[in-house]
């Protein structure tokens, strides 16, 4: 049975592929591809900038060049040149066999030229003669100013591929010009035979623009035009083709055509679904035609492959409905014309600013290549396989390279952790992260443009949400900080009422904006703090203006979805259902509140699309640095190194926060686990047990923190793995969250658990639900009956500590200490407001138990940690000793609607946690601060201090 392409090739459709990487060549898959009925290739700006600025197929050309006097332009012209002649040469025999009529490659002329006309037309003149291959075509865009130099190029005999065609009037206009090209030609008695153009239409940018607008009226109660939505483009197209049999069958065509012309056919571009609510081939399957080209990038493609139904012609199916679509929208009152006007111009800027990018990337390139960093180091025993660590490592990747790790990770194979069938549906729909950075890159526009607005209006922007929803906008927030001409960033994680009290007196409550943030849309605390900002806008600026200080992140479909129109919030941004909530950070959760705060959101997808480029499909696993680093902390961990150290470089000190969350909730189930440990100060030697790997994030950054190296350096002496993972700046950070997201899959298929579930979230949650519901019915909760008491804390022991015997605190503590076995870590858990003083006592109290007992310690915060770590407490190794902190709080903030205060709600979440671990046993206590909580900490600090020294 034939595949896709070639029933789309019988159909009379043409596939090209709209991408393009060196890679592609030499491994084979390009002529895989071609072997398959694939057709053609296209290139652009983008295209080369993901390509020469990331990964490393780049790395020995750019290596061999750096501190010669080209400049990076320059340099992009030679690089670009070799590749589509490399890529000519692979097309060409199927060019010869379609007589010149398929096996193209495009190189697109200077955006910068795109108003022009005398440049375009020299440099489509100066590419032709240095690329010198007829099967190539050059890109020229279809402006007012490219139509003359569109068919200038023709009539120089010159293959032309016109760009960003919007509007079936620029369609035909550059049509005509086409025409008029070989025209000129036939009047001078040149030949005509071996020209060939194609006019690229593009069409999900129309479906993304005109929905924005219809959305925008059905939200403010136009429901009737609902059924309009997802319709423009494909109805365009099916216009398009029917000005194409208009323009191509005339009897000036036809005179053409007896002397040896090629119609110019119609390339359907941009053909990718936007919108994750759409079907993933709807500019494919409805658009069949003969003499069309459609170009897909690899995910469509992909697709294509996978699922699709080609029919015949359906491009000329529903000519009428599409008219009726357009008819639709002009009597709604929305201009086309204007809409496409402005897709081109946004079309030649996004290109341009491509441009820019890609001459910043080659520059970022070689200064990244001159430092002689890896971005993945490990330490040499790793490297080399020495001794068991290294053999360890060595077997890890080995594994993760017979099973073809990376090219199954693309092809979102569940079988590659696990192979039931309610695990293989979770996996199936978890893994849309993994192109998140490129699908993002047609949002940053709109995303700076809605930023730029709201900054004019508001000083304060504020993240209401928890775990994944907020940690890399937290993360984003601490590492980039103000920008002058932005609000200011915040984010608030905790149902703590000193905290909510201390981040509301730092707003100006009128000029904030609030975002909603929740994947489910039904997420407790995210719910509760709108409800209570909600009324507090309400109070200062109206109810009826309350809406206009919110936007939501969510899923489609959900009830803050929901909500969110039906309070005419400010905006709603739908994000990819199949992305869970830790591997967010590249998408709407993280990039929104990033644009907001006036972050470079390009350069941050751009660095994640650097990662996203070094880890393709096309890169063998051991080649891929997610892959080696994801078999280093998993083939460790199965050795019995499972406490992952992160130490982190001053610029971006807060990684670690949003690297344990990722690590914890992704491994820590099914009895295994990473153990991560985030925010512990560096130690010596002897304060180490062999269960640690260390990761150094941010080597390679100025100014690193005192020691730092010198520790490390003590700490590979004496066999610790250590794995240094390379930043030029604090943009990288983009990289690093999708370095992080492919290494801890990777590890997880080692570890042979889900990566992408998180079971044992839930329980707390639902213990937390039966105590409200308790509260309500009786005004209080049980609370269970301390074991020891003091003037400054009550102690309740977990069930896995209820044998030890002690009167007051500092003998319970010892005797809980003397617990701890080797391998074994101490989590404390502290639902108090989490500011500085607070964390250093903490991180003070970790480093006494740490250094004295020779184990691993980490510190969160509640609730915010039940978001994270939390998993691992419950479903991962029984090698955790919990100290969890409660304390009085001596006053409440009611919660609108919901007949509890935030007082209530941390005390049952603390509460619930605590039943959560007591029910399997853990090993641990429960500590309630009674009074002044400073004094409280002191107490416990003074407690630990006096247990530690008597089991000394």
């Amino acid at each position: 049975m034939k595949n896709q392409l070639e029933q789309l090739l019988d159909a009379g459709q043409s596939v090209w592929l709209d991408n393009l990487r060196r890679s592609m060549f030499a491994s084979g898959e390009l002529q895989a591809l071609i072997d398959k009925g694939l057709r053609g290739m296209t290139s652009n700006p983008t295209i080369f900038e993901k390509a020469i600025g990331t990964g490393n197929d780049y790395d020995e050309q750019l290596r061999s060049l750096i501190g010669s006097e080209r400049d990076a332009s320059a340099l992009f012209w030679d690089l670009a040149v070799q590749d589509i002649q490399s890529a000519c040469d692979l097309f060409r025999p199927l060019y010869d066999r379609a007589v010149g009529n398929d096996g193209f490659v495009s190189l697109e002329v200077s955006p910068l030229l795109a108003r022009d006309t005398r440049g375009t037309i020299e440099m489509a003149k100066e590419l032709w003669k240095r690329v010198n291959r007829p099967n190539l075509m050059v890109k020229i865009p279809g402006t007012n100013e490219g139509v003359p130099a569109i068919e200038e190029c023709i009539a120089e005999g010159i293959n032309i591929n016109v760009t960003l065609i919007f509007a079936i009037e620029y369609y035909e206009k550059t049509t005509l010009a086409y025409i008029r090209g070989l025209q000129r030609r036939v009047d001078k008695g040149l030949p005509i035979d071996k020209i060939r153009s194609v006019n690229s239409v593009f069409v999900s940018r129309i479906d993304t623009a005109v929905d924005k607008i219809l959305q925008a009226r059905i939200d403010k109660g136009e429901k009737q035009l609902e059924n309009l939505l997802g319709k423009t483009g494909v109805a365009g197209l099916k216009l398009t083709y029917q000005k194409f049999l208009e323009l191509f069958g005339s009897p000036e065509w036809k005179a053409i055509e007896a002397k040896g012309g090629a119609v110019q056919r119609p390339l359907w571009a941009s053909t990718s679904t936007k919108n994750p609510q759409y079907y993933d081939l709807m500019y494919v399957e409805p658009v069949v035609g003969r003499d069309t080209v459609n170009t897909m990038p690899p995910q469509t493609l992909d697709a294509l492959l996978d699922h699709g139904k080609i029919q015949p012609d359906t491009v000329l199916q529903g000519v009428e409905e599409a008219r009726a679509t357009l008819k639709a929208l002009e009597e709604a009152g929305i201009s086309l014309f204007d809409v496409t006007h402005q897709l081109q111009v946004d079309g030649v800027k996004l290109f341009s600013d491509s441009f820019a990018a890609l001459l910043g990337a080659i520059v970022y390139k070689q200064k990244q290549l001159s430092s002689g960093a890896e971005r993945v180091a490990l330490s040499p025993p790793l490297r080399q396989a020495q001794g068991d660590i290294g053999k360890e490592y060595a077997q890890a990747l080995d594994s993760l390279a017979q099973r073809d790790f990376i090219k199954r990770l693309w092809a979102k194979d569940p079988a590659l952790w696990l192979t039931d069938p309610a695990h293989e549906q979770i996996i199936k729909h978890a893994l849309g992260w993994l192109d998140i950075p490129q699908n993002m890159l047609d949002s940053v526009a709109n995303l700076q443009s809605f930023a730029k607005d709201c900054a004019a209006e508001f000083s304060h922007v504020v993240v209401l949400g928890m775990g994944g929803s907020s940690l890399a906008p937290d993360i984003l927030r601490e590492t980039f900080g103000k920008i002058d001409g932005y609000p200011q960033l915040h984010v608030l994680d905790s149902t703590d009422p000193p905290q909510i009290r201390d981040l509301e007196s730092q707003l100006d409550i009128p000029r904030t904006l609030f975002i909603v943030a929740s994947k489910s849309g039904t997420t407790t605390e995210p719910d509760a703090f709108y409800r209570y900002f909600c009324e507090r806008i309400s109070k200062a600026v109206g109810a009826s203006n309350c809406g206009r200080h919110f936007i939501a992140i969510t899923d489609p479909g959900t009830q803050l979805e929901t909500e969110a129109k039906a309070q005419n919030f400010r905006a709603c941004f739908l994000n990819d259902p199949n992305i869970g909530g830790r591997y967010s950070a590249l998408s709407f959760f993280g990039m929104v509140p990033a644009a907001l705060a006036g972050y470079n959101i390009n350069l941050l997808l751009d660095r994640g699309l650097g990662a996203m480029a070094a880890n393709d499909k096309t890169v063998a696993t051991k080649d891929a640095p997610g892959a080696r680093f994801g078999a280093a902390i998993g083939g460790l961990a199965l050795a019995g190194r499972d406490k992952l150290t992160i130490v982190t470089h001053p610029t971006i000190d807060a990684f670690g926060a949003w690297a344990e969350q990722l690590i914890a909730e992704s491994t820590g189930k099914m009895g295994k686990g990473i153990i991560p440990v985030a925010g512990e100060a560096l130690g010596d030697p002897d304060d180490y047990s062999a269960d640690r790997v260390f990761v150094y994030v941010g080597a390679n950054l100025p100014d690193p923190a005192r020691d730092t190296d010198e520790k490390l350096r003590a700490l590979e002496s004496v066999g610790h793995p250590i794995i240094r993972l390379a930043m030029n700046d604090a943009y990288d950070i983009g990289e690093q969250f999708y370095l992080w997201e492919i290494a801890t899959a990777a590890a997880g298929s080692i570890l042979q658990i889900d990566a992408f579930d998180q079971p044992n979230v839930q329980e707390s949650k639902d213990n937390t639900k039966a105590l409200l519901q308790e509260y309500a019915a009786k005004g209080s909760f049980t609370q269970p009956e301390p074991s020891i008491t003091s003037d400054a804390m009550d102690i309740t022991l977990l069930s896995g500590s209820k044998s030890l015997q002690a009167s007051d605190p500092a003998t319970a503590l010892a005797g809980l200490f003397a617990q701890v076995r080797e391998r074994d870590y101490v989590a404390f858990c502290a639902y108090i407001e989490r500011e500085p003083k607070h964390v250093n006592l903490l991180n003070e109290m970790r480093l006494k138990v740490r250094d004295a007992r020779r184990c691993a310690t980490t510190v969160g915060f509640g609730p915010r940690f039940l978001h994270s770590t939390g998993q691992e407490h419950k479903g991962g190794p029984d090698t955790g000793v919990f100290v969890q902190i409660t304390a009085d709080v001596s006053f409440d903030l009611p919660i609108p609607g919901m007949n509890v205060g935030f007082r209530t709600l941390i005390a049952a979440q603390a509460l619930g946690d605590f039943l959560s671990l007591d029910k399997r046993n853990r090993r641990g206590m429960r500590v309630h601060l009674k009074g002044d909580l400073e004094k409280g900490l002191q107490a416990l600090n003074a407690a630990i201090d006096d247990a530690l020294t008597a089991r000394a």
